[in-house]
């Protein structure tokens, strides 16, 4: 999709009752509002994500989603970022001190959508689900083996 059309979506999209909202928080970015309106369905309509709304960012002139991925579970703020796009590290860290986890929804032209979470410091990443049998396998790769 060219730049032509990210500014002017598809006409359903701009009668959407949630796309009219965005746009009347007047973020003055067109495509960003394009690539928030894609991740606010994506987080209700696929995802299933309980209480989303919209909120302005001026110093970023962007809209940020808040959400919650399951009921009574923390909120959580998305910033929805067309890939075409950069960020910087203050703007970064202008929605990291604002307290809540952050998921930053990086938006390709395609619609396609990559959700990287940040953090305020470094996560210990979870490990693989089928890590113990693993180790199991290869033990017994080196009993064949002798």
């Amino acid at each position: 999709m060219d730049e032509a059309n990210r500014s002017h979506p598809p006409n359903w999209i701009q009668q959407h009752a949630v796309y009219q909202d965005l746009m009347h928080l007047d973020v003055g970015d067109s495509a960003q509002v394009y690539a928030a309106f894609l991740v606010y369905m994506d987080l209700t309509e696929v995802r299933k994500w309980k209480e989303v709304v919209a909120v302005s960012c001026p110093e970023l002139q962007a809209v940020l989603l808040e959400g919650r991925e399951k009921e009574g579970e923390t909120v959580q703020m998305i910033y929805p970022l067309p890939s075409h796009r950069s960020i910087k590290h203050r703007e970064l860290r202008s929605i990291l001190d604002r307290g809540a986890p952050m998921l930053l929804c990086a938006v390709a032209s395609d619609s396609s959508l990559v959700y990287q979470k940040l953090c305020d410091g470094f996560l210990t990443p979870e490990p693989p689900v089928d890590i113990q049998d693993q180790g199991r396998r290869q033990h017994r790769k080196r009993r064949l083996q002798t």
